[in-house]
């Protein structure tokens, strides 16, 4: 428990470190490329743990995140799609992506009881970090109005779902 503690840790700094020491502020195109990609990776965490759990609570935590995560991200395809705008592969989507194909494969290596700690704890750790990027970094530098709304609306809903994983969290320890 303790060297999935570590990783995780590693795991979350992996995560801000390209969001927060970017020196230029990303481009609308690269904002909507990271906001999909982190998306994209709750959605894949989420049917991982929807294969794995037999706990109802960690059950329906992953079938909101799957599906909460897949509205947002079909919203944000059909708006890039209104504004003519192709999202941008960068840095950040590209170690998000790294660095959450290590968690699944090592929660992949767990099951029962552990896996939903491991799982849960680590969708608590990835809130954290998305949220904070959004408020601190890809929100403020975000061009477009309807693409700031849409983080914004995001940022919301993705705020409940850090709530909604530690109350899972508390019940599971």
């Amino acid at each position: 428990m303790k060297t999935l503690i570590a990783a995780l840790g590693a795991a979350c700094l992996a995560l801000t470190a390209p969001l927060a020491t970017a020196a230029d502020k990303p481009t609308d195109p690269q904002i909507a490329h990271i906001a999909y990609s982190a998306g994209v990776i709750d959605v894949k965490a989420a049917k991982l743990a929807l294969s794995k759990t037999t706990n109802p609570d960690v059950k329906s935590f992953a079938e909101s995140m799957q599906k909460d995560h897949e509205t947002v991200n079909e919203m944000a395809l059909a708006l890039v799609k209104k504004l003519n705008v192709t999202p941008e592969d960068n840095a950040t989507s590209q170690t998000l992506a790294k660095v959450a194909e290590g968690k699944r494969a090592e929660l992949s290596k767990l099951d029962g009881g552990a896996f939903d700690r491991a799982y849960i704890e680590s969708e608590v750790a990835y809130h954290k970090q998305v949220n904070g990027a959004l408020e601190t970094l890809l929100i403020p530098s975000t061009q477009n109005a309807e693409l700031k709304s849409l983080l914004e609306t995001g940022l919301k809903l993705f705020q409940g779902h850090q709530q909604h994983a530690e109350h899972v969290a508390a019940g599971l320890k």
